[in-house]
């Protein structure tokens, strides 16, 4: 019996450090927040300088890039619910389900406008000090413009899945999801959700035409 006890013992332990083996593996195997807006910037510039020509014949393509490149590192249910505000929880679950599909889409429109305004800027990025254990981070970096004034641009990222992911973002000290905080309250005010999500829908009809 004893020897019995002993060898499950033994067994239970060599399964609790291939587990501790393997955690401490993925830990090893994430990629950092910098890494990963490094790359995908990089990725990004790279598509628009390779498709600049049929970009400007058909730039609608745009959100192609947008939805391969950048949605899949945005955490945009957790920039839905900020942008929303208070308001999230007054929202029916249909009501915050169509939010979000909405936001997503309006996200996908304002990036695209963006990069088809891509002129040859550079991204410079700031070292970032990341604590043991942290899930949160904020990365810092410039857009360097030719002829014209660099533009600071900060990203807030937290580690969701292992993954770290984009919920946030500041343009010249501006908070994305702030600004638009403001403007979908006063769409609440005036119509409600449904209002809100009336005018998301006629945004996103408009853009896509």
């Amino acid at each position: 019996m004893y020897r019995q006890n002993t060898n499950v013992i033994a067994a239970g332990l060599l399964v609790a450090i291939a587990i501790l083996s393997m955690h401490a593996t993925m830990a090893d195997q994430i990629e950092t927040p910098l890494e990963l807006l490094q790359k995908t910037s990089n990725d990004v510039i790279r598509v628009l300088k390779q498709k600049s020509d049929e970009l400007e014949k058909h730039p609608e393509q745009i959100y192609d890039v947008v939805n391969q490149y950048i949605i899949p590192h945005l955490d945009d249910v957790a920039m839905a619910k900020l942008a929303l505000g208070k308001n999230w929880n007054k929202a029916s679950r249909e009501q915050k389900i169509e939010f979000v599909d909405s936001f997503r889409t309006l996200l996908v429109r304002t990036y695209g406008k963006s990069l088809l305004e891509y002129r040859d800027q550079t991204i410079i990025f700031s070292p970032l000090k990341l604590d043991a254990g942290a899930d949160r981070a904020e990365v810092k970096s410039e857009v360097q413009q030719p002829g014209a004034p660099s533009i600071p641009v900060s990203y807030r990222l937290r580690l969701k899945d292992n993954v770290w992911k984009v919920y946030d973002l500041s343009i010249d000290g501006v908070s994305l999801v702030t600004s638009y905080r403001g403007t979908f309250a006063q769409e609440v005010r005036k119509g409600g959700i449904d209002g809100l999500l009336q005018l998301l829908r006629d945004k996103n009809s408009k853009a896509s035409t």
